[in-house]
């Protein structure tokens, strides 16, 4: 499972973040992954991958500037290969002129697929779906890090709005999700806020909110599962409770097999949404920092490049190799250690499930989830290992490769867990987006939150179409306030700056839109600096067109 996902960037910076992160996507995964399923399909070979692409990339995917900026990109990276190359060969090292020439080959076959498909990956993707060879999944619409959210209302509008942008960009409704960092907070009776405010509330579980949105599956990751808590059985839609934990061995149901889908409830009753979990020893083998294959000295090396914001010819070529020590990228050294990571991770699968089936006598389902731009992008050999996995796979009489719509198809769940609250971050918990350094956000965050609700049940904006205008702009901006990213990115370390502009400047852009709603609602001629801030936020965010301020209510 290929998790795809970028925050909104378009108009907002360029290089070293904004939308060069999204060409970089683009160009070095999705592409080549449009790329590797057509050709495991050529071959006979249905990948059946499941793959997220979240409604803030899509509404960014299919908007005209990434479409532009994207063949810009395109044809300057062809030219700074070109230039390399005359700087290398003007020097004598033939083999990293040798190596530009690749970069100029890659960079303008990108280019000619990207126009061959009417520059529309969106478009190809739902294609490739629509032909049976893939699942596509939604998720909420800005990767709203969903358990923290005050108030119900904005999971819903979340929610909602994602599916709609899903859906409307892709031509049909996913029924798989993907939770935006796998955060996941069952039904509270006494919620707590994380900041600022602290009376207690009744907050639903987050799959209710799931369910409502027509929504089926989500993923979760391993100790989520493993700690889940025993509720019932379920079997042809028939449900049995369960005594009091611990559950006898004899019943044989693998409670918290993260081999095995579940349904997801907070209290007892038939489960409306089922979540898969996240296998540990099969992702790590991509994962571990240790024993992961990106790690492999032959692989190219991804902070090494070529002058500022240059290109890349240099390999890993050792884990604990100073970047100044790193030894020139050797492309005919690749098939062979690709070929040999894909042998051994189709091996660990088939151990895994020859194991879980001896143990158990049950039928295991392997789900390994990863970001996508690992694949192509980090690790540059990525899609051409999961070519090799997916030709592997796909010809193995004892493995069935699946959708995970698919897989609990086949074999539905035989148990309902409630969940414990929790992530995929690096203690399990919420710490990786609320601590020290960002808890400043979300205060910022429940502030908006509240100041929003409050002006959408005063104003008239059901009957006066201006206001309406403005308040749509409003609903804009709180979504884009929500992203998990920004907090994220504080957290790492990766981008602080950018990080901090961006949440204030929604932030402020919200203030400033609900103020002028208020000036409009009160009969006011809008000043010269009103008219421009909202022309200011037309063209900096103009995605998620079709907002509807019901969504709120």
């Amino acid at each position: 499972m290929l998790h795809g996902h970028l925050p909104y960037v378009l108009h907002h910076g360029s290089y070293p973040h904004g939308e060069h992160w999204l060409y970089e996507a683009a160009a070095e995964t999705y592409l080549p992954l449009l790329d590797m399923i057509g050709e495991a399909a050529l071959l006979k070979a249905r990948p059946g991958i499941t793959i997220g692409l979240t409604p803030v990339l899509l509404e960014q995917l299919v908007h005209p500037r990434f479409k532009e900026g994207f063949e810009a990109y395109l044809i300057e990276r062809t030219a700074r290969a070109k230039q390399d190359e005359k700087e290398f060969v003007k020097a004598g090292r033939s083999h990293e002129a040798y190596l530009a020439r690749r970069w100029q080959e890659s960079f303008t076959k990108s280019l000619e697929q990207f126009r061959r498909i009417g520059r529309d990956i969106p478009k190809e993707f739902a294609a490739r779906w629509n032909e049976g060879h893939i699942q596509l999944l939604t998720s909420n619409a800005t990767h709203a890090y969903m358990p923290l959210l005050l108030n119900d209302k904005m999971l819903s509008a979340q929610m909602t709005a994602g599916v709609a942008a899903s859906t409307r960009i892709l031509g049909r409704q996913p029924r798989g999700m993907w939770l935006p960092e796998c955060a996941y907070r069952p039904h509270w009776p006494h919620w707590l806020p994380a900041v600022l405010f602290d009376n207690a509330r009744d907050r639903p579980g987050v799959e209710k909110y799931i369910a409502a949105a027509g929504v089926s599956h989500f993923f979760v990751d391993t100790t989520m599962m493993e700690r889940g808590t025993p509720m019932a059985t379920y079997h042809k839609q028939t449900l049995r409770p369960l005594p009091p934990p611990p559950i006898p061995p004899e019943q044989g149901m693998a409670w918290g097999s993260v081999l095995e889908p579940a349904g997801v409830v907070s209290d007892y009753g038939p489960p409306e949404v089922f979540a898969l979990a996240r296998h540990p020893k099969v992702s790590e083998q991509v994962w571990s920092g240790k024993i992961g294959y990106p790690g492999a000295g032959e692989y190219m090396e991804f902070h090494r490049k070529y002058g500022e914001n240059g290109l890349r010819y240099h390999k890993v070529t050792g884990n604990t190799t100073p970047l100044s020590d790193k030894s020139l990228y050797y492309p005919d050294d690749i098939a062979a250690k690709v070929h040999e990571h894909a042998q051994h991770f189709c091996g660990v699968v088939r151990q895994t499930l020859e194991d879980y089936k001896r143990a158990t006598g049950r039928t295991g389902t392997v789900i390994a989830p990863f970001d996508a731009e690992l694949f192509g992008h980090w690790w540059f050999e990525g899609p051409r290992f999961l070519r090799d996995v997916i030709l592997n796979l796909a010809h193995d009489p004892q493995i069935k490769l699946q959708t995970a719509e698919e897989a609990l198809y086949d074999r539905p769940a035989d148990k309902v867990v409630r969940l414990p609250e929790g992530s995929w971050g690096e203690k399990g918990d919420h710490s990786v987006w609320i601590n020290d350094k960002n808890k400043w956000m979300w205060e910022v965050e429940y502030r908006a939150e509240g100041y929003f609700l409050q002006q959408l049940h005063s104003l008239p904006w059901k009957t006066d179409a201006e206001v309406k205008a403005v308040m749509q702009r409003a609903g804009r901006q709180l979504l884009l306030l929500q992203a998990s990213d920004w907090p994220f990115v504080v957290h790492t370390g990766g981008a602080v700056d950018y990080g901090i502009q961006r949440l204030s400047g929604h932030a402020t852009n919200l203030n400033r839109a609900l103020a002028i709603a208020q000036d409009v609602a009160a009969g006011k001629v809008l000043t010269v600096v009103q008219k421009s801030e909202l022309a200011d936020m037309d063209a900096h965010d103009n995605i998620f067109v079709d907002i509807d301020l019901e969504w709120w209510l």
